[in-house]
């Protein structure tokens, strides 16, 4: 009993409970061994009286046939139907031969319930099985909470003695210690690396790994940390504290529920297409994905941020499988808009460009640039992404350009106002992402960084910004259009996150550092003075509300099979939001007056 006791004393939702708790939930176990292919739980069937935790080998979860995830070593199962009384949603099979720790109910056996960590596979379980607010709550709470005790190794130690090592502690990674500096070796490192032959299992382990580590802060939440593992394609990230020193790993299987893992699965697909076709079935999963974090209550804009993560992982793998990435002539393809700015809404088009290095003959590298870029294009809507429809797209000559010409014409924008279409272009190109290529690809974003804003500029560059205002009268609580298909509607987009925005880029340009999205840009430039006393707080509260209530239509309009707008009419709403809305509009409406008119003051 001692070995069933040391065991589950590692593992959540165990590790928690004090020594006693774990001897009487040992005495009730019984092991059972699964050969391979075994259907261990079926899904629909009547609802479980225990739950399993794997002790050796590994199983898959199935939904409708599909693996959707597979568990291994100290991974608990089957407790979601036990919890709830409900039966089983997916089915569970031996991946392999495999050996599992069954055992009842928990709860009656411990003195301390509360004490249990169900951190694993669908501890949050979708379609309304549990409340949205639950899996909020958990994606909100600290990344710490399921971070594991990191194995340390030196890089000279061997394949073979890290793999024993990992073994005995139960863990799926060890951080490797480097004269090149910290490194990471993950299980799955051992099945491509060491079960395909590239390396010996008496090399050293020092070169199996990968770094630097892709770290993350431990203020950081479970949803942020889970849209950094989605950015980076990675299943494992490792704490560091406010001294850059490493505490722990999280794991993506530990990290809430199946629906904020989907997007993580649907990367894996991406990156594992070997084709088109493949690449655009995996593509299909992006909607009905951000269907189920909205139905889970994740807010819109964490869904929005794994959904750019998404949308770039698609382009980017339509580049390679093109062989676009390998032209003679290196380029880098950029994304633009809210895509870059990690705000997208469901229904967003994807805006594009290109730089491409300076050579002899450029006139002839554009064309052959612009072709291929047409191509891309194409496939890349085979794959479910729409082009821009106002033409911000890498086959229009504006938007693709030698380096030295986008140096020299986004220079020129913000010189000279005055330049056709200077203030429309230079506030596109602000918002930029590079996929490819990314030195060549920051040209803009430096660019920017490096030319002095003339006063002339800035001063139309702000009327361009302020342009849109919030559709709000002093008579009437919204001034709704007045005739045609959207008549007695809102356009939200416009009217509520195009005006945050549009000023947030415009702060962003006059301080020369346009990285990142509305609010980031928003919070620098309430630390730069640029805005004053809660004017940063009141407008990313607005703009955080404004874009919940556009992604909640736009999903209301996939799930009905309507097509996607960003016009709302204000009697859908109810008092309260009506309200909120209204006290929303009259906020940037009163913010967007008092830069308008003291702007020069607050650059000095």
């Amino acid at each position: 009993m001692q070995e069933f006791t040391d065991f589950l004393a590692k593992q959540s939702p165990f590790s928690g409970l004090s020594n006693e708790d774990l001897a009487r939930i040992s005495a009730e176990i019984e092991v059972e061994y699964f050969a391979r292919e075994t259907v261990i739980v079926s899904a629909g069937s009547a609802p479980l009286d225990h739950l399993f935790v794997i002790r050796t080998g590994s199983v898959e979860v199935l939904d409708k046939g599909s693996v959707i995830d597979e568990l291994g070593s100290g991974d608990a199962f089957g407790h979601i139907s036990l919890l709830t009384g409900l039966p089983p949603e997916y089915s569970v099979r031996a991946a392999e031969d495999t050996l599992c720790y069954r055992l009842p109910d928990p709860r009656p056996l411990i003195q301390n319930a509360n004490a249990l960590k169900f951190g694993h596979f669908g501890t949050f379980n979708t379609r309304h099985r549990l409340t949205a607010s639950a899996l909020l709550s958990d994606a909100q709470s600290s990344v710490t909470r399921y971070m594991r005790e990191i194995l340390w190794v030196n890089a000279t130690d061997s394949i073979r003695e890290t793999a024993w090592r990992m073994t005995e502690a139960e863990q799926s990674f060890a951080l490797v210690e480097s004269r090149e500096g910290l490194g990471l070796v993950t299980d799955r490192d051992f099945r491509n690396k060491v079960g395909r032959g590239e390396f010996s299992i008496d090399a050293p382990i020092g070169g199996m790994m990968s770094l630097p580590l892709i770290t993350v802060s431990n203020k950081a939440t479970l949803a942020l940390a889970f849209m950094q593992m989605v950015e980076r394609g990675v299943h494992h990230l490792v704490v560091v504290d406010e001294f850059e020193k490493p505490i722990g790993v999280v794991r993506a299987m530990d990290l809430s529920s199946v629906q904020l893992r989907n997007p993580l699965l649907i990367r894996a697909q991406i990156e594992s297409a070997q084709n088109i076709d493949e690449l655009a079935a995996a593509s299909l999963l992006l909607k009905p994905s951000l269907v189920e974090l909205h139905d889970s209550g994740i807010p819109s804009l964490h869904a929005a941020g794994l959904m750019s993560a998404i949308v770039s992982a698609i382009l980017t793998r339509v580049l390679t499988l093109s062989d676009s990435v390998n032209e003679p002539v290196p380029h880098s393809w950029l994304i633009l808009g809210s895509v870059a700015r990690g705000e997208p809404l469901p229904a967003s088009d994807v805006d594009t460009a290109i730089v491409w290095a300076d050579q002899v003959g450029d006139g002839d590298t554009s064309e052959a640039i612009t072709q291929n870029a047409k191509h891309i294009l194409e496939l890349m809507e085979k794959c479910g992404l729409e082009r821009c429809s106002n033409g911000a797209n890498a086959d229009n000559p504006l938007f693709t350009r030698s380096r030295s010409a986008w140096i020299e014409v986004s220079s020129g924008w913000l010189s000279d106002p005055t330049r056709a279409g200077a203030l429309l272009l230079s506030s596109i190109a602000s918002d930029n992402q590079p996929l490819t290529q990314l030195t060549l690809g920051r040209t803009i974003m430096e660019n920017i960084r490096e030319t002095t804003r003339s006063r002339d500029y800035l001063a139309d560059a702000l009327r361009f910004a302020l342009a849109k205002k919030p559709p709000i009268g002093f008579v009437k609580e919204f001034i709704v259009d007045q005739s045609g298909q959207n008549k007695g509607g809102l356009n939200l987009k416009d009217g509520g996150l195009t005006p945050i925005s549009s000023l947030a880029r415009w702060l962003a340009i006059a301080l020369g550092d346009v990285r990142g999205g509305t609010i980031e840009r928003l919070n620098r430039a309430s630390e730069a003075g640029l805005l004053f006393g809660e004017e940063s707080e009141v407008l990313a509260a607005a703009f955080r509300d404004i874009h919940q209530l556009v992604f909640d239509e736009e999903i209301a309009s996939i799930r009905e099979g309507r097509h996607p707008s960003t016009w709302i009419s204000p009697d859908s709403l109810d008092s309260l939001t009506r309200s909120h809305l209204r006290e929303s509009f009259r906020a940037i409406s009163g913010v967007q007056s008092t830069i308008e008119s003291n702007w020069m003051k607050r650059l000095r």
